[in-house]
């Protein structure tokens, strides 16, 4: 088993890649939205972060976050944000992946995979780089053909703050964040 090792900078800045369990397309009806927003909302009122920018996908979403000064914890953070969202979406007739004996001997649910993927962010240029690929993810899956069509990404509240025109990344591929093949 690979020994995964989880970078921790205090008050850091990163990018997060979270899957469905067998890639299976829950993400995309209004109670799973509603569900995964509740859950975040909870989270970051008991553990606080600022919630940079995220797109949600039927089946994977991207986030960028950055926490409080001193702060590394993330990982309490997902796992709570997945258990809440979890249980809302069983609780509602939603239905799981099969499930392994493994993960059944350890408590956990078909809905996510196992673990989340992240990458910290070192400076504002890939901080940059990052928001840009999270917004023009929704194009590269084939989701839309313009950024501004994809209804469930922080790229709207940028138009509003200014940061990018509605015609964003019209004809414009985004680079690929190192390591976000693993989406």
């Amino acid at each position: 088993m690979p020994n995964y090792r989880r970078n921790y900078v205090p008050g850091g800045t990163y990018f997060f890649t979270l899957v469905t369990a067998n890639r299976r397309p829950i993400l995309g009806t209004d109670a799973a939205r509603q569900f995964l927003r509740e859950a975040i909302r909870d989270e970051q009122s008991k553990r606080p972060f600022d919630l940079v920018a995220i797109v949600l996908l039927p089946d994977h979403l991207h986030a960028v976050w950055t926490l409080p000064p001193g702060d590394v914890d993330y990982s309490t953070r997902w796992r709570k944000i997945k258990e809440r969202f979890t249980t809302a979406y069983l609780a509602a007739g939603g239905v799981e992946a099969d499930v392994s004996e493994s993960r059944e001997a350890h408590g956990e649910r078909g809905v996510w995979q196992r673990r989340f993927w992240e990458h910290t962010i070192e400076d504002e240029d890939e901080l940059k780089r990052c928001i840009d690929y999270i917004h023009w993810n929704p194009v590269k899956h084939g989701l839309v053909a313009r950024v501004a069509d994809w209804p469930w990404s922080s790229f709207h509240r940028y138009v509003d703050m200014g940061e990018y025109n509605r015609d964003w990344g019209t004809g414009r591929v985004v680079p690929d964040i190192p390591g976000a093949e693993w989406e």
